[in-house]
């Protein structure tokens, strides 16, 4: 039908043209800015999956800064370990230095001892002023805390590495003692007067020669008839600072002299036997007969901690889990010590401190590390039983000026393994930890842009191709527009 009227096919043509130019204007938008999903309406799934990823990319980012923070924080602690190891490697020296007695003037261990105090005095001030944006590091800030059911007389030594607290809830340390430990221990049988040929006759001329072997070493005594049991005593003990072991009579049977070894654990060991006038004097048991050759070995402590069984050597216990690495250095002396006691199960708390770090895009306890610090002050360094570092001052027990130098030497090579240990740990946490989780979310953070953007991101070869369709499909249509308009005028011929 022919009619000016209504113009369907104009109308038809002006549909297809404005469709045709939306769509170049949507084509032209994405070439311009990149992005195929400008406004929800472009790809309603694809903007919520796309804005998701985009949500994960910015968690993982900042869990890359956090570890990154993380490295440096653990840099700076380590590198003011590492001043404080080289000092008290010059500790060491004065202290070998000054040891040589008849070779030094006393103006000379004076100024050793100057030094040395000037030495404390650095490691104190290393310890109070390493810091990271304002954290003091080394003088105990990130250390962790126990509660007060923690007893320093049962334990010599407590180090938390690492612990995982939820929320502010402490966290529950119970240990149970299974297997006490124990010194190496034998018993030399003297009487109260030495008897050297067992004739029962103490007044001769005859004497007897013995060997006491230990970890650290060997020594010959020989005693002659006649020497009284504290006589023996004095002179066993004139070797055992060298040998590891001490001699005291003993209190169940006092014709022995219990010969112990200074430390325990299955590493110590002690073993007695005759050289000369073989009748037998050594026994592990007073009530069993003596013999002339016999040896002892110390025992490990055995212990569960939460349930785990720990690593031991010694006194030394350790338990490390996801959630709580723990060590400990038990006193010989206390009363959990001793797996036939009731009280061999004890129970403290932590109740805070440590390193706290988050390094999982996601922030929950299952994301986060920890690491603790501990203060490297001179008062800190070293133990309940050899002593501490500070002692090494002027007019402390192991000061090289009047105190005891052996002794001090101990205390430095304990500081020496426990600065060492947590350099240790800290360079395994930059290492395995840090390090690893930078690499991991470093890969993530790849997948999850790669994943975005194929969602996201223009693909440019795809829609310049359509830009040229539709700048072809444009021109069709206003063509055809111009033709569909024109159309009606077709009706005048009819009109003559």
């Amino acid at each position: 039908m022919s009619s000016i009227n209504t113009n369907v096919s104009s109308m038809l043509a002006r549909r297809v043209l404005g469709q045709q130019q939306s769509m170049m204007t949507q084509t032209l938008e994405r070439l311009s800015t990149g992005v195929s999903i400008n406004r929800g309406s472009d790809n309603p799934a694809g903007l919520i999956a796309s804005e998701s990823l985009r949500a994960e990319k910015a968690a993982i980012n900042a869990a890359i800064g956090n570890a990154e923070r993380a490295e440096q924080m653990v840099n700076i602690a380590e590198g003011g370990l590492q001043e404080i190891n080289n000092l008290l490697v010059e500790l060491q020296s004065l202290v070998g230095q000054s040891a040589n007695e008849a070779g030094l003037s006393s103006d000379e261990r004076a100024a050793n001892q100057q030094q040395i105090d000037s030495i404390l005095s650095t490691i104190d001030s290393i310890a109070s002023s390493t810091e990271f944006n304002g954290q003091k590091l080394l003088s105990g800030g990130y250390d962790y805390t126990f509660d007060s059911n923690f007893n320093d007389q049962t334990w010599t030594y407590a180090s938390v590495n690492s612990a995982k607290f939820s929320g502010s809830s402490p966290i529950d340390v119970r240990i149970s003692v299974q297997t006490e430990a124990e010194q190496a221990q034998l018993y030399f049988e003297t009487g109260a007067t030495f008897d050297a040929d067992g004739d029962g006759d103490t007044t001769g001329t005859e004497s007897r020669t013995i060997e006491i072997t230990t970890s650290q070493g060997v020594q010959q005594f020989t005693f002659v008839e006649g020497t009284s049991q504290q006589q023996i005593i004095e002179a066993l003990n004139s070797y055992g600072e060298q040998l590891g072991f001490s001699a005291s009579q003993d209190t169940t049977d006092t014709n022995y002299i219990a010969i112990t070894s200074t430390n325990y654990g299955s590493a110590e060991s002690v073993r007695g036997r005759e050289i000369q006038n073989n009748i037998g004097s050594f026994t592990t048991d007073v009530t069993v007969a003596s013999v002339a050759d016999a040896s002892d070995t110390g025992v490990d402590l055995g212990a569960l901690i939460n349930g785990v069984q720990a690593v031991t050597n010694g006194l030394n216990a350790r338990v490390s889990t996801g959630n709580l690495d723990l060590e400990l250095t038990l006193s010989g002396t206390a009363a959990i010590n001793d797996a036939n006691n009731p009280a061999s199960t004890d129970f403290f708390q932590i109740t805070g401190g440590g390193a706290s770090f988050n390094f999982s895009p996601s922030v929950d306890d299952a994301g986060k590390t920890a690491i603790g610090i501990k203060t490297v002050g001179t008062q800190f360094l070293g133990d309940g039983v050899s002593g501490y570092l500070d002692d090494l001052k002027s007019g402390g027990s192991a000061s090289v000026n009047g105190g005891s130098v052996s002794s001090a030497q101990d205390i430095i090579d304990l500081a020496i393994k426990q600065v060492s240990a947590q350099r240790g740990r800290l360079g395994a946490f930059s290492k395995n930890t840090v390090g690893s989780t930078i690499k991991n979310l470093g890969v993530s953070l790849e997948n999850t842009a790669a994943a975005e953007s194929a969602i996201r991101d223009t693909d440019y070869a795809f829609e310049t191709a359509e830009l040229t369709r539709l700048q072809i499909m444009n021109q069709a249509a206003t063509q055809a527009l111009a033709l569909a308009n024109n159309a009606p005028t077709a009706v005048l011929s009819l009109l003559g």
